[in-house]
């Protein structure tokens, strides 16, 4: 069966995923692009830092995947409903490549993108989420892409086979934050660190086999 991941998912020091308040010109709210710089300036996404650790880990993001399931916060500015012509952040040819299940409680007809992407809208739980993106997956892991609060509900689903976290080393204080209701997971999961010279600590988490 395929394995169900989270990769390159960036938190602060003090838990955030994302600032506030999000809109049209702010994604990330008062963030900004703090959280993602260290990815930014990778090779990988076309940047001028070294291929190194960071790159390594950037670059597992398009590795085994056949389809990606998001939250509605990810996919689009609060009110971004109300806009039938509303297709995401991410232009005519998003990065994803795959079938893409947004959550939401406001369905409407999928949206075909260039590229391979195609836009999915339904009202699920994560268990039924799960099972539609693994269906039009063929085979592939399907990739878990936030935000922070679709990440926690399938943490707490137990449906999580790896998640690749990155610490970023900014303090927030304000936001939507990744462990509220989270505790213990080094009981479910081998967890391992690395250092990065560009000061983000990479944060792996594999599911302990079952004995």
């Amino acid at each position: 069966m395929s394995s169900t991941r989270i990769h390159n998912f960036s938190i602060s020091l003090d838990g955030f995923a994302t600032g506030e308040p999000q809109s049209l010109e702010a994604p990330f709210g008062h963030a900004g692009e703090r959280l993602h710089a260290w990815m930014f300036a990778t090779p990988f996404c076309g940047g001028d830092g070294p291929a190194g650790i960071d790159d390594a880990f950037a670059r597992r993001h398009d590795e085994g995947f056949g389809a990606e399931i998001m939250g509605a916060n990810k996919f689009g500015p609060p009110g971004w409903q109300d806009d039938p012509d509303w297709t995401g952040w991410w232009g005519e040819d998003p990065p994803f490549h795959t079938p893409t299940f947004v959550l939401t409680h406001r369905p409407r007809p999928p949206v075909e993108m260039k590229g391979g992407t195609t836009f999915h809208f339904l009202t699920a739980d994560p268990v039924e989420a799960l099972e539609a993106a693994r269906d039009a997956a063929s085979g592939g892991d399907v990739r878990i892409g936030g935000g922070a609060t679709v990440v926690r509900d399938f943490l707490h689903a137990g449906l999580v086979d790896e998640m690749h976290l990155v610490l970023v080393p900014i303090v927030l204080g304000r936001g939507v934050r990744l462990w509220d209701g989270i505790e213990a997971l080094e009981d479910t999961y081998e967890i391992e660190t690395v250092s990065s010279p560009s000061g983000v600590t990479h944060l792996s988490f594999t599911r302990k086999a079952v004995t």
